[in-house]
Parts: C-alpha cells; structure tokens; sequence
C-alpha cells in the first residue's frame, strides 16, 4: 500500500536532509543527492527534492501501517518546516518512484 504527498518548498532539500538525519538515528536510511529513503519498522518514506518541491511516498503493508507511517512523516516534516506551515494532502501513489 502507498501514499504519496507534494510540498512547495524552496528549502525542499533541506527538509529532506534533515528527516533522512532525524531518523537516522534510530532506523536506517539512505540519503543521496536529491532523493532520500527512511526505512520505519512499519513502513518506509522515499523523498525527492526537485527544484522547489519536496516529494514524499510512503509505503506499508497494511493499512494501519500506512496510516502510522503517513503520521509520523507528517508530524515531523510540520515541525521542522513550521514557519511554512505545511499542510500534506496525502493520495494513493502514481507508480513513478525516483529513490535507491
């Protein structure tokens, strides 16, 4: 199961620097360029910065995995991106994923 969510941000690799850093510190990740992968004991998030947009598809094996993983991601993207208030407006995913 997947969801996916676009935030307008031209501050979009940071924000995925330092989600990929947070969790880092607890499960693993892997951080490039301009993708990144968190992999969350019940789900991952793969994240894309492009240009002045960061992408966010989270996957899970059940639905209530989905729903904790799409959480988490949110609340902790709303914290580290607080001043610009982002609102995620999480869909089921198209099959295009750009991450390794």
């Amino acid at each position: 199961m997947e969801k996916h969510a676009e935030f307008e941000t031209e501050r979009a690799q940071r924000y995925m620097t330092a989600l990929c850093h947070h969790f880092g510190r607890k499960v693993p990740i892997h951080l490039g360029e301009t993708s990144g992968r968190i992999e969350l004991p019940f789900g991952q998030c793969i994240l894309v910065a492009q240009g002045g947009r960061l992408a966010l598809e989270v996957s899970a094996e059940t639905a209530a995995e989905l729903d904790t993983a799409v959480k988490v991601i949110s609340d902790h993207l709303e914290r580290f991106a607080f001043r610009e208030n982002p609102r995620l407006d999480w869909q089921p995913s198209r099959p295009a994923r750009s991450a390794s």
